[in-house]
């Protein structure tokens, strides 16, 4: 499954492309004066291979959730036992990502693709969000000791994201957005992105959840010994996540794979999302095609890794919950950027004098 999607992921539509920039000339406005967004509706032609590009509605949110055994060199005060129990929140509805999902009417899904314990679904009332269980291992093992997963537990996690990926866009989602859950999950994100960048692991580690000082040098020292213990080979993305990787991040890149070959964008929420994207960039180039930046995490890393994919960030709040709220804050920004494709008149259509 992985090497058919890699196949089927192909480079933007150069016609498409060039008819959105001469749509986007011939509108009733300044030429640029919509900055970023004229260059991302170009992108979605480009994507979608016509203009307009379809509107991205239906949205769905796919949260993919893991632990992790570096959890044990602790780097979080956090137990790990709140993964699971944010998944019952999650399916509860109680989270800030059901929050912003309603407001924003996309449907979430919650994948437990690694999580140490078994999730106990919420109590919550109305259409409860999905939980596919597709658990590939309980949690990772401890990447400072030895790799965080085999190979083969990687593929698994990879293409249990590339299968989510098409079943949502099969259900009618015009555009996916990446959440996850996973606490200690921004320590492999941090050696993923060094891995894929080049960087050392203080560019590269943020202080997660918000640790205090010895505990972000201690995060930072256990990043920099297993990038030392397996010297990952950037040529290798699936190598690469097993050494240093999350369950969550492997099937997020696979999630992002999926989309780019259904040539369906997918919208990016922070470090954990990026650093995936790396990886699947490194599995397809032309992944970035898909790529749409949501917002500019306040973890470090985040930013090193948008600056390698070449992806600027919609919006910058200076958020790091994860979940997938950056990507659905920025979601109506995309919408938008399609919508006046569709909507706004022309110069010849409105008789408005040009300049």
């Amino acid at each position: 499954m992985l090497d058919t999607t890699i196949a089927a992921i192909g480079r933007l539509d150069e016609r498409a492309m060039a008819d959105a920039r001469d749509r986007q000339a011939r509108l009733t406005k300044p030429a640029g004066s919509l900055g970023a967004l004229e260059e991302l509706s170009v992108r979605l032609a480009g994507l979608a291979g016509t203009c307009p590009p379809p509107l991205p509605e239906p949205a769905a949110v796919a949260i993919f959730a893991g632990d992790h055994g570096v959890h044990a060199q602790g780097v979080t005060p956090w137990p790990q036992e709140v993964t699971a129990q944010m998944i019952g929140n999650f399916l509860a509805g109680g989270a800030v990502v059901n929050a912003f999902a309603r407001q924003a009417g996309a449907s979430v899904t919650v994948v437990d693709v690694g999580v140490a314990t078994a999730p106990v679904a919420g109590a919550g009332t109305g259409p409860a969000p999905r939980l596919v269980e597709a658990n590939v291992r309980r949690g990772t093992r401890d990447m400072t000791l030895g790799a965080a997963l085999t190979r083969d537990e990687t593929r698994a996690a990879v293409e249990t994201g590339i299968r989510v990926a098409g079943e949502l866009v099969d259900a009618g989602a015009a555009i996916l957005l990446t959440g996850d859950m996973g606490i200690g999950n921004t320590t492999p994100a941090a050696a993923l992105i060094a891995a894929f960048v080049g960087v050392d692991a203080t560019e590269a580690t943020g202080r997660g959840t918000g640790v205090d000082d010895p505990t972000y040098r201690h995060k930072i020292e256990m990043v920099a010994t297993a990038l030392r213990r397996h010297g990952p080979d950037p040529a290798d993305p699936l190598g690469v996540l097993a050494a240093v990787g999350g369950l969550e991040h492997a099937a997020l890149a696979g999630l992002i794979l999926g989309a780019a070959a259904r040539r369906v964008p997918v919208l990016l929420d922070g470090v954990i999302a990026v650093s995936a994207a790396l990886a699947a960039a490194a599995f397809a180039p032309h992944a970035t095609g898909a790529m749409v930046a949501g917002h500019r995490s306040a973890e470090p890393g985040a930013t090193v890794a948008l600056r390698h994919l070449g992806l600027t960030p919609l919006i910058d709040l200076g958020l790091r919950l994860g979940e997938g709220t950056g990507a659905l804050l920025a979601l109506p920004v995309v919408t938008g950027a399609v919508r006046v494709l569709h909507e706004v008149a022309t110069f010849d259509s409105a008789g408005v004098a040009e300049k």
